[in-house]
């Protein structure tokens, strides 16, 4: 690495730095956190024993994101709103109170529950109405984006109230749902624009080094849209929520962490922080497709491994 280069990725920026101390130190509780369960898992498994630490670390760089940038947060707060610092740096302590929980399995009833609310509120206050008037691909990935977020959420919620048992199979029911109607439409987008990072399709290009772009978008596309599809309709969601939350798990590890290294090598401080929220996003994104993988775990029999 040039020097400049070192520099340049060493170049303080809070709110870089802040999303990944966060990221980091919630990797290493989540996984000291998960370690009985990825042990006694087995195959796939221990793809799905990893749920919780994949949920947790994003919340946690978003924390991070608001409490280190939160004047410019607050302007994503509805001007209606009072306070709306106030509610900025309320947002990142919630955020940020809400990834321990996850991660350490602590409460995890509460703190799945009230995030998914939180994550509706944001689409009906923010997102929904900027979708309706705007429109646009983006702004309606965004709005699928938050709501399966918000379920994957309720799915964590409904695991921890009983799975099987009201109100935790509502809650599960509902994820279900709306993490199925995020990746029918994120498939659908992979299909229309081939050449986006896989997993959420934002604006962001794959980066030219990759190789078989187009083929890495089908292929992704056409995985959201059968799992998806298996989703909505209950049938086999365990198996197609293993394999695509492997498949999304494997795509950060591949391409999203090279991104990310790239933007933190990046002198701009936009960058690094939109590498980051990159990287957060899709993986939270898969952290809710396993969600599904380990409530069909709790519901099911032992001997229906991987039958939905």
């Amino acid at each position: 690495m040039q020097p400049t280069l070192l520099a340049a990725f060493f170049e303080f920026s809070r709110t870089a730095f802040s999303m990944s101390a966060a990221i980091l130190a919630l990797l290493v509780i989540g996984l000291f956190a998960a370690r009985n369960d990825i042990a006694q898992a087995r195959g796939l498994d221990k793809i799905v024993a990893l749920t919780n630490l994949c949920f947790a670390i994003p919340l946690a760089a978003f924390g991070a994101e608001h409490l280190s940038g939160a004047k410019f947060i607050m302007n994503l707060v509805p001007a209606y709103m009072p306070w709306r610092l106030f509610w900025a740096y309320f947002v990142g302590f919630a955020l940020i109170a809400a990834s321990l929980s996850i991660a350490t399995k602590t409460q995890v009833r509460w703190s799945g529950l009230l995030f998914g609310a939180m994550m509706f509120l944001f689409v009906a206050m923010i997102h929904f109405p900027g979708a309706v008037t705007s429109g646009g691909r983006i702004l309606w990935t965004i709005v699928l984006r938050e709501l399966s977020f918000g379920g994957g959420g309720w799915v964590l919620a409904g695991i921890a109230m009983g799975g099987a048992h009201r109100p935790g199979k509502n809650l599960i029911t509902v994820g279900r749902v709306l993490i199925a109607i995020a990746a029918i439409f994120f498939g659908v987008q992979h299909f229309l624009h081939p050449l986006g990072l896989p997993g959420v399709p934002l604006e962001k290009q794959m980066a030219t080094w990759i190789p078989a772009r187009p083929f890495i978008d089908y292929l992704t596309g056409t995985f959201l849209i059968v799992a998806g599809l298996c989703f909505l309709l209950a049938h086999k969601t365990r198996m197609a929520a293993t394999y695509l939350g492997a498949w999304i798990l494997l795509l950060v590890i591949v391409i999203y962490v090279p991104v990310l290294i790239g933007a933190l090598a990046d002198p701009s401080t936009a960058v690094k922080v939109e590498g980051l929220n990159y990287f957060a996003d899709t993986l939270l994104f898969g952290g809710a497709i396993l969600s599904l993988a380990r409530a069909m775990t709790a519901v099911s029999p032992p001997s229906a491994e991987f039958t939905g």
